[in-house]
C-alpha cells in the first residue's frame, strides 16, 4: 500500500471550514489513529476485485475474491487470468458475465487495447469514460477505480449508495437526498470530494474498503 495521499490533510483542513458537519466527521474518524485513502497502484488488480464485487454483499465479494486470488496462485496479472477457462472462474463463484468482463480486461490489457498508463494525464471525466469502455465497468466502478487507485482527489461518486446513505444519515435528509442538495455539497466539498466521500462513508461503516 502506499502512503497517505499528499492532499489528504490540506483537505481535512479545508472541508473541515467549510461545513460543519464534516468538521465533527473528521475529527471522530481521525481519532485515536486515522485510516486513511491508500493504494496498491495496480490498476488489473482493482479492476478484477471490482467486476467481483458487483450487485453482490461486501461478505460475499471477499468470499469470491479470496477463491479468485486461490485460483490464481495469488498472482493477479493479465496473464495468468488469460490462461484460466471459463469454467475454472465460474468455479470461484463468478456469474457468466463477471467472467467474461475479467477475460475481457485480460485480453485488453495484453494486446494493449486498454492501457492504464495514460490515465494519469487524463481529466476525471476523460478517465472515467475511457474505463468505462471496459466491458462490466460502468460510471461507478470507473469512478470507485479513480478514487482508490488512482488516488483522485475530487471523485464525487453521486450512484454509490454508501455516499447517498450517508448523506441522508448526517444531514437529515430523506433517503434518496435530493439531487440538488447532492450537488450543493459536491460544490462545496471540491475540489476534494473524494475525501469528503471517505469520511462520509466512515460515517455508515468504519470498515473501510480497498479496491
Amino acid at each position: 500500500m502506499s502512503k497517505i495521499p499528499k492532499y489528504w490533510n490540506s483537505a481535512k483542513k479545508y472541508l473541515s471550514k467549510k461545513d460543519k458537519i464534516m468538521c465533527l466527521l473528521i475529527k471522530k474518524y481521525s481519532q485515536p489513529s486515522e485510516i486513511t485513502l491508500t493504494t496498491r497502484k495496480d490498476v488489473f488488480y482493482s479492476l478484477c476485485k471490482s467486476i467481483i464485487g458487483q450487485q453482490i454483499s461486501v461478505a460475499a465479494a471477499n468470499s469470491v475474491f479470496l477463491k479468485f486470488k486461490k485460483k490464481c496462485k495469488n498472482k493477479i496479472n493479465a496473464k495468468t487470468i488469460y490462461k484460466l477457462t471459463t469454467i475454472q472462474l465460474k468455479s470461484c463463484g463468478l456469474s457468466r458475465q463477471k467472467v467474461k468482463g475479467i477475460k475481457s480486461l485480460a485480453k485488453q490489457m495484453l494486446d494493449k487495447t486498454f492501457n492504464p498508463k495514460l490515465i494519469p494525464n487524463m481529466s476525471d471525466e476523460e478517465a472515467i469514460i475511457y474505463l468505462s469502455k471496459l466491458r462490466q465497468i460502468g460510471r461507478w466502478s470507473a469512478e470507485m477505480i479513480l478514487l482508490f487507485t488512482y488516488n483522485r482527489s475530487n471523485i464525487w461518486p453521486v450512484q454509490d449508495i454508501g455516499l447517498l446513505r450517508a448523506i441522508s444519515k448526517n444531514y437529515n435528509k430523506k433517503y434518496l437526498p435530493p439531487e440538488k442538495y447532492v450537488n450543493l455539497l459536491n460544490k462545496r466539498f471540491s475540489p476534494y470530494c473524494s475525501v469528503a466521500t471517505w469520511y462520509l462513508w466512515r460515517s455508515i461503516d468504519p470498515e473501510p474498503i480497498q479496491y
